[in-house]
């Protein structure tokens, strides 16, 4: 696994380089070569936080934590990882069988309790794409009183989402051909 360490307003040394390393080193043996996993180190306000994202074939693990202590938010950013590994297992076993980007043999099994709950869909909408900017469907979204809002982007021609972020920001999910 190719790791990629970043740092955003947080001083880099190399020992946190090489514990990182270390850590996502245990969790790459659950995929190979090919996979990334991007790392970014910041601060949040006063507060270190470590965010990791693996994108393997057809499959993306996401986790971050913000902690007083950037080893400990190491450390617990790695045991996510590990857990999404484990409660995903039997899922992506069936789903991803000819998918090399992922060893599945070395995945903990996973205990008899989380595959107990259904996936159940229990509501559907359908929605009107109307054609507008960002700023509009943020601006919808909060008439709304909604966390994100689908619309058609005049722009590019494609559907989008705007979505409500932590710490009154906005997101904006873009769709790719």
């Amino acid at each position: 696994m190719k790791i990629n360490i970043s740092s955003k307003n947080y001083p880099m040394s190399e020992k946190l380089s090489n514990y990182i390393e270390k850590k996502l080193d245990k969790i790459g043996k659950y995929f190979d070569e090919d996979t990334t996993a991007n790392i970014v180190v910041s601060k949040l306000r006063e507060t270190p936080k470590f965010e990791a994202t693996i994108n393997a074939k057809q499959a993306v693990l996401r986790a971050e934590m913000a902690n007083d202590s950037i080893y400990d938010a190491v450390d617990l950013v790695t045991d996510k990882l590990e857990y999404q590994m484990s409660k995903l297992k039997g899922k992506l076993e069936s789903r991803y069988k000819e998918n090399k980007a992922l060893k599945l043999e070395f995945v903990p099994e996973p205990e008899e309790e989380e595959f107990d709950e259904e996936m159940v869909i229990v509501r559907r909408k359908q929605v009107e794409l109307t054609p507008m900017v960002a700023e509009e469907a943020i601006l919808q979204m909060e008439m709304l009183g909604h966390d994100f809002f689908v619309f058609l982007d005049m722009d590019t021609d494609d559907v989008s989402v705007v979505y409500k972020r932590k710490g009154n920001a906005y997101g904006l999910i873009e769709t790719k051909r």
